[in-house]
């Protein structure tokens, strides 16, 4: 297993409704991204193992899956994290928000069954509010990181990057094991470096670098506003 170092960790995922879905690729766009200074890529379960065929960098496994009953889709039941544990991702991220699970499972019981079946394994916590950070830090993991922020119902509404709660994680991240990653809209490389000041371990990129479709509509909008 390898750990993951400091530096820019690359989202390298095609989830349904996208073009590039089905046509397993991410392994391709995670050499690149290592190619170009990436020490790490977060990865969907099914791409894992072909990512790890051709990088040399820690990977961080998911699942992205909807429930009714739910909204909590980001490794949200026991059964996916046994899936998880199959593939050879060094660390394998979940939603650790306080919302209630599919079939009201419980993060804490997840975290348990990963530390007994791999102790080797590092776990990291998605989060949305200060609360999620503070018991992520309570139930041990390594990371947390501040992906959810904007995309709950009470953070809805959020302009991101959030440079103000990455600032609060990492405060609250301070003297303790759990090592703070921001995550969530970072678009350029101004954003970058101002969030390089928190001194965050890791910052996650993911469309900026890996949705072309998102890409080329922010460039082809702002290029309609001028030709209007």
């Amino acid at each position: 297993m390898y750990r993951l170092q400091r530096g820019l960790i690359v989202s390298c995922q095609a989830v349904k409704g996208e073009p590039l879905y089905g046509y397993h690729i991410m392994h391709l766009f995670a050499k690149a991204a290592v190619a170009g200074g990436a020490v790490g890529i977060r990865a969907l379960c099914e791409d894992v193992q072909m990512i790890k065929s051709v990088v040399d960098v820690p990977v961080i496994g998911l699942t992205k899956n909807d429930y009714d009953d739910s909204e909590v889709y980001i490794t949200s039941t026991l059964s996916e994290v046994r899936e998880l544990l199959k593939t050879d991702c060094d660390v394998i991220a979940m939603d650790a928000t306080l919302r209630s699970r599919h079939n009201g499972e419980r993060l804490e019981d997840l975290v348990r069954y990963i530390r007994k079946t791999d102790p080797a394994r590092e776990i990291m916590a998605d989060v949305a509010t200060a609360e999620d950070v503070r018991n992520a830090i309570a139930l041990g993991f390594e990371y947390v990181s501040t992906t959810l922020r904007g995309y709950t119902v009470d953070t809805h509404g959020t302009v991101l990057p959030d440079i103000a709660f990455m600032r609060e994680t990492r405060a609250l991240t301070e003297g303790t094991n759990t090592r703070m990653i921001a995550e969530g809209g970072v678009q350029d490389p101004l954003q970058m470096k101002e969030i390089g000041l928190l001194d965050p371990y890791a910052v996650v990129v993911g469309s900026a670098i890996t949705r072309p479709k998102l890409i080329t509509e922010r460039f082809a909008s702002v290029l309609e506003e001028n030709l209007a």
